[in-house]
C-alpha cells in the first residue's frame, strides 16, 4: 500500500484465460491494508512477491508499479493536502484516507485513473481533515488483528486476502469465491475495533478456484 501524507512527505500481466470480467463488490457491513510499503523520504520500499497470492508474479509486480506511479500523481493532484493511501490489487486501485475538499477528491481519482494498465479505481476517500497519528496507529493494530484472524481460520486461505484499514473501516481485497468473501467478512466483523467492513473483491467460481490451486493440492 502506498501512502501519501503531508505530515510524512513523499495492481498485472494478462489475466489467466477464462477468468470472468472484474467484479468489484462494495458491500458495506456495519458492525454493532503484502502491499508495497513506502515510508515517504525513501526509508523503505517492499517488493517481495508472495507465492501464496492468487495473482501471478507479474500481476503482483505490476500492482507495485501502479502504487509507485500513483504516488507522484496524487501529490500533483492534491498538493500534498490531506492523507491519501493507494492500494492496487490485480490492477484495481483502492483510494482511502482523507481529501481536503471534494475538488481534491475528484482530482485525485482522475489523476490515478490515468495510470497505464489500471483497470478501475474505487474511490473511498473521505472529505475531511487528515486523520491523527493515534487514529492511524489504531488502524495499523486493527489490520494486524484482522490478518491474524484470517490466517488462523481453517476454512479460508487468509494469506490471499489484502487488508486495508482507515478510521476503523476495514477494506478486504482479493480474488475469492463468494463463500470465501462471506466468511472473510464474518471473521473481520468479530475483530475488536472494527467499525465497518467493505468488500472490494474480484469474485470467481469454485471451479475457477480449483484451477488456481497448485497440482499437488488438487484432489
Amino acid at each position: 500500500m502506498t501512502t501519501l501524507n503531508k505530515n510524512n512527505p513523499p495492481s498485472q500481466a494478462a489475466r489467466r484465460p477464462g477468468w470472468p470480467a472484474l467484479l468489484l463488490v462494495l458491500a458495506t457491513a456495519t458492525v454493532l491494508p503484502g502491499c508495497v510499503a513506502l515510508l515517504m523520504g525513501g526509508a523503505m520500499v517492499g517488493t517481495a512477491i508472495s507465492v501464496a497470492d492468487r495473482r501471478t508474479s507479474g500481476a503482483q509486480l505490476e500492482d507495485q508499479a501502479i502504487e509507485l506511479k500513483a504516488l507522484s500523481r496524487v501529490s500533483d493532484a492534491s498538493g500534498n493536502r490531506g492523507h491519501v493511501s493507494v492500494t492496487s490489487y490485480n490492477r484495481s486501485a483502492l483510494l482511502t484516507g482523507e481529501a481536503a475538499s471534494d475538488k481534491d477528491k475528484a482530482a485525485i481519482e482522475q489523476a490515478v485513473s490515468g495510470i497505464e494498465n489500471l483497470r478501475s479505481v474505487v474511490n473511498e476517500l473521505a472529505v475531511m481533515g487528515a486523520s491523527s497519528m493515534t487514529s492511524r496507529a489504531s488502524d495499523t493494530l486493527i489490520t494486524s488483528k484482522v490478518k491474524a484472524t484470517l490466517l488462523e481460520a481453517k476454512d479460508i486461505h487468509g494469506n490471499t486476502i489484502k487488508v486495508v484499514t482507515e478510521r476503523g473501516t476495514v477494506y478486504l481485497m482479493g480474488i475469492v469465491t463468494e463463500r470465501e468473501a462471506g466468511r472473510a467478512v464474518e471473521l473481520t466483523r468479530a475483530v475488536s475495533g472494527v467499525g465497518k467492513v467493505v468488500r472490494v473483491f474480484e469474485l470467481i467460481s469454485e471451479a475457477e478456484l480449483a484451477q488456481l490451486r497448485p497440482p499437488s493440492t488438487k484432489k
